[in-house]
């Protein structure tokens, strides 16, 4: 069998249990035309109100497990199932957390863990409550969420394979005094910061109601947006909010197949792409753990775009695999160079990749390749 070395690619957005969302989550809705992302998050509310500790080890075991042997090396784990169902903290208020890293470095993964901040059920102003598959999110303040993240970096501190970073869960989960004060205890910190956004175009609809501007505006308008700063989704954005991403070096972390699952729309990846704005890839709701497919999504939804064969493959001097790994790292607060230990091998022989010319492997990567490629992940 022939072989190649490649870097293992970073996944720059998670949601490890959402993995049992397959299946179940397409039968929510069925044919009503209403059917949509909002109405697939009653089904995740459910499932989330189901696990404890112990569960979301196991599930976490379980999907970490399927990205190593995909071909990623590093998961960004974008965690918002805190609490007990109830809502009252666990004796260790960063059991659901810990149990997730645990299981990332057992499978062999680096794991960032990104804690997302969440107070409210939706618009309409702070004083909105949870709604009952809500309530485990959500912290009563933001000093308490801050406080319970002081205490999962320490705890994570030393700690090989694991660091920690920040989220705000979206603009329509925190009012935008959290906002500010996450930026701020990101920026003292130097940790990483990560907000969905701009991912439906209800979400900008209420966002332009209560507070009079764009998803992207508001991250900019409260100090969110900067050179740390990943934006997950983008999708529904103006070429004013495209400016202000650039304007402040965030990145933009796009999830295809998850975002094709859900309905959401299309990355406008030329817009970006002309504008300068990184791009990184993620799992999200891990309806598929292949980061070739999403790779290739990307390419082609990009070249729908602009009816072009030139697009962001072609901007990458044909290796498109490299800097989004770059880039994912980077969204993820890991080094590059550190990166480059992180390989994995591919199977030149398997019918994916069969009769490419070693000179054209980058290409390949991007267009025709898929997991089934991988013959060895990095593993524990």
């Amino acid at each position: 069998m022939r072989t190649a070395r490649i870097p293992a690619m970073a996944n720059a957005h998670s949601h490890a249990f959402q993995l049992d969302l397959r299946g179940s989550g397409e039968r929510v809705g069925g044919s009503d035309a209403g059917d949509d992302f909002w109405s697939w998050r009653t089904e995740m509310y459910r499932l989330a109100s189901s696990h404890s500790p112990d569960s979301m080890g196991e599930v976490g075991r379980r999907v970490y497990r399927q990205m190593a042997a995909a071909g990623y090396g590093a998961v960004g784990e974008f965690h918002y199932v805190q609490h007990q169902p109830d809502g009252t903290p666990y004796p260790e208020p960063n059991a659901m957390a810990i149990s997730l890293a645990l299981a990332a470095v057992e499978c062999g993964l680096e794991i960032v863990l990104l804690p997302a901040a969440y107070h409210r059920g939706g618009w309409a102003g702070s004083d909105s409550p949870p709604d009952p598959g809500q309530v485990r999110f959500c912290d009563p303040s933001v000093e308490a969420f801050l406080d319970r993240l002081d205490g999962l970096r320490e705890w994570a501190s030393g700690r090989d394979g694991v660091t920690v970073g920040v989220a705000a869960h979206s603009v329509r989960a925190v009012p935008a005094e959290w906002l500010e004060a996450i930026a701020g205890y990101a920026e003292q910190h130097a940790l990483v910061r990560h907000v969905h956004a701009s991912e439906q175009r209800r979400e900008l609809a209420e966002c332009q109601d209560e507070h009079g501007c764009s998803p992207i505006e508001l991250l900019e308008r409260t100090g969110f947006l900067g050179p740390r700063t990943s934006v997950v989704h983008a999708i529904h954005v103006s070429q004013h909010d495209i400016d202000l991403l650039a304007a402040s070096r965030s990145l933009v972390v796009t999830c295809p197949t998850t975002e094709g699952n859900l309905g959401d729309g299309v990355l406008p990846g030329l817009r970006y792409l002309r504008a300068e704005v990184p791009l990184a890839i993620g799992t999200d709701e891990q309806v598929r753990i292949d980061p070739f497919e999403e790779l290739r999504e990307m390419e082609t939804l990009a070249r729908r775009e602009g009816h072009t064969r030139s697009a962001l493959l072609a901007a990458a001097d044909g290796d498109l695999w490299g800097q989004v790994t770059e880039n994912g790292r980077a969204s993820l607060g890991l080094s590059t160079a550190a990166g480059e230990d992180r390989l994995i091998e591919i199977n030149l022989d398997h019918p994916d990749l069969v009769g490419v010319a070693e000179r054209d492997l980058e290409l390949a990567l991007a267009t025709c390749a898929s997991a089934a490629v991988v013959s060895a992940g990095v593993g524990p």
